[in-house]
This record gives C-alpha cells, structure tokens and sequence, in this order.
C-alpha cells in the first residue's frame, strides 16, 4: 500500500457497500490472531465523562498502520471517525466515517466470541435492548450459528414490536416479543446484552444451563447489565481488551479487581489457545468495551477494497511537520 499519497475519506455509505458482518467477522479474527502473535497492538480505550455525555478515544498498530477511532457519545447523537495513518512515516492515509463502521465491529467481535463460545446447535437467541446497535448483534450471530428463533425484551413496549418486524424482515426468522428479561432468556442458548442499563438486570437464574452470554452495552463505569451471580456459574470468560475493562467495566471490576484477574482470557488468547466450548461448560461469557485493533482490523480492509474499488474521495495530505527542539530565546 503505497504511503505519502494522498488520503481518501471513506463514507457511511461505502463502508456499508465495501463490507458486511461475514467480511467483518473474518477481518476481526484475523487481526486477534495477529495480537495473539505480537503483531498487532492496542491503544488502551480512553474515555471522558461530562454530564450525559462520554468522549472516547481508542486505537492501535494492525500492519504499517496505526489508527484511532474518537467519537462522543451525546444526547443528540454521535459522529465516529477512525483515522489511519502510516505507521513508517506518518502520512494520512484515510479518513473512515465509523458510525457503520462500529456497528460491524461490535455486532462482528460479539460474532467471533460465539463462534469459539457458544454451543454449536445453538437455534435461539435473546437480545435485550433494540437500539442502533441491535440488529448487527443479531446479524452477527446468524453469521456464526443456525440461530431460527429472536426473542427481544426492551423496556418500551413499542420499541420491542417494532424490532421485532425489523429483524424478522431483516432476517426472515421467528421472532418474539417479551414482556421482561426473564421471559427473553428461556429456552435461549445464546444471550445478548446491548443496553446503557445503569443498574444489573440480569441474573444468573434466568439463562439456561449452557447458555453463552454477550455483554456488549455497558461500556463506562457507571452501566452495569448483569449481575455478579453470572460470575458464578461462569466457566468460560472472554473479553475483547483486558486492560479496558480492567479500567472501564464496573461488573468485572467488581468481581475480579481484589481476586485477581487469571479466570478471565483476552479473546485473542482464547483463540490462539484454541479453547473452545466442552460439554463441561455452563454459562461462557464475553465481554466488549470496544478495543483499537478491531476498529483497525475493519479500517484496514475497508482501505484495501477502496484503493480496489474506486472508491473514497481523495483529500489533500496535510503538510507533515518534522519534530523541532524548541529554541528558547535569550534574556535581554
């Protein structure tokens, strides 16, 4: 990939058409196969809390390049970007759009812990939470298993209904609308979790023996999706970035942050280990906070398949400026 050109902006609408969640899902478990080796490296995520309202920041190095991803996440909406750049001589190379982007790689991670995690036969799933990020989870996981029932719990009763004839003409399966988290999880072998729930509304009782868990929406310190029973009956847990929710998970941080933190495996090791579900297991749980080399991993490939495709308008490369000392002027 030929460096010191100019960039090009990549739209909202060209990541849509350049990938879909089997793309992603492939791109991601490569890259953590890559992390696994020592060839890929995370930025830890950053994040700023003010009122309502959260800053991000996250990053990483995925080949010879180097990326962040920043955004805020506001009452009135959200803007992502992911900009890479050349890791040999620090020229921009693109400028992503990334609301689309992060879709894919939430729905696309939560994919690729399923298919190391989940029970193979597994043909029902629970979501809780029908928000913007709820249907690539779904998407995600009719990827990797033959998922033929949805069941959907969110708090409105509007909201649920109508996720419900979105993901079923979406998809073309069953689905199910439930009046609580309880009624969602019975029978489900696999469990999604995509809320900003600030308080535990999930117990270990309500999954079924055998069940895989994704919790993917309490993302900051002060949301929490599930409670610490879920710990207990746990026998396979997996995150995406151990240090982000080392520092940003209030569940695991309340479980693991005075017992010590060797129960829990970095996805990446999971895979490179190749452990994977056993009919021992009860409850496998993932975690995602969101980490720099999956925003790499789908930014990298988008790269490629524009540079391929035609496509991304081309944006003039920012004069680079060289590090100076500064000179400090003489007292008179």
């Amino acid at each position: 990939m030929k460096m010191g050109a100019d960039a090009i902006w990549i739209t909202e609408a060209e990541v849509v058409r350049l990938m879909d969640l089997k793309d992603a899902i492939v791109a991601l478990e490569a890259a953590l196969r890559e992390e696994a080796r020592g060839e890929a490296h995370n930025m830890t995520k950053t994040l700023l809390q003010y009122g309502k309202n959260n800053l991000h920041a996250i990053g990483g190095k995925l080949g010879n390049l180097v990326g962040t991803k920043t955004w805020t996440h506001t009452q009135g909406g959200t803007c992502p970007l992911l900009l890479l750049w050349s890791a040999e001589d620090g020229s921009l190379v693109a400028v992503i759009e990334a609301f689309a982007l992060g879709n894919l790689r939430t729905g696309g991670i939560s994919g690729v812990a399923a298919s190391w995690m989940a029970r193979e036969d597994a043909s029902v799933m629970a979501i809780v939470g029908a928000g913007k990020q709820a249907l690539a989870q779904v998407g995600a996981m009719l990827a990797v298993r033959p998922i033929e029932r949805l069941r959907i719990h969110s708090p409105r009763e509007d909201s649920r209904i109508a996720f419900a004839a979105k993901a079923r003409a979406e998809f073309g399966i069953v689905t199910e609308v439930c009046a609580s988290v309880n009624d969602a999880c019975k029978g489900a072998q696999i469990v999604t979790l995509v809320t900003r729930a600030a308080q535990p509304f999930l117990t270990a009782a309500m999954l079924e023996k055998g069940a895989h868990l994704n919790a993917v929406g309490a993302i900051a310190p002060d949301r929490e999706e599930f409670a610490q029973d879920v710990f207990a009956r746990a026998t396979l847990v997996a995150v995406d970035n151990l240090p982000g929710v080392q520092q940003l998970s209030r569940e695991f941080m309340t479980r693991y942050a005075s017992s010590g933190w060797e129960e829990v495996m970095p996805l990446s090791g999971l895979i490179a280990s190749g452990r994977k579900r056993t009919a021992r297991d009860d409850v496998s749980l993932f975690k995602a906070m969101g980490m720099g080399i999956s925003d790499l991993a789908l930014g990298v490939e988008l790269l490629k398949r524009a540079r391929e495709g035609g496509a991304g308008r081309v944006v003039p490369q920012p004069e680079k400026q060289k590090p100076r000392l500064a000179r400090a002027k003489s007292a008179v």
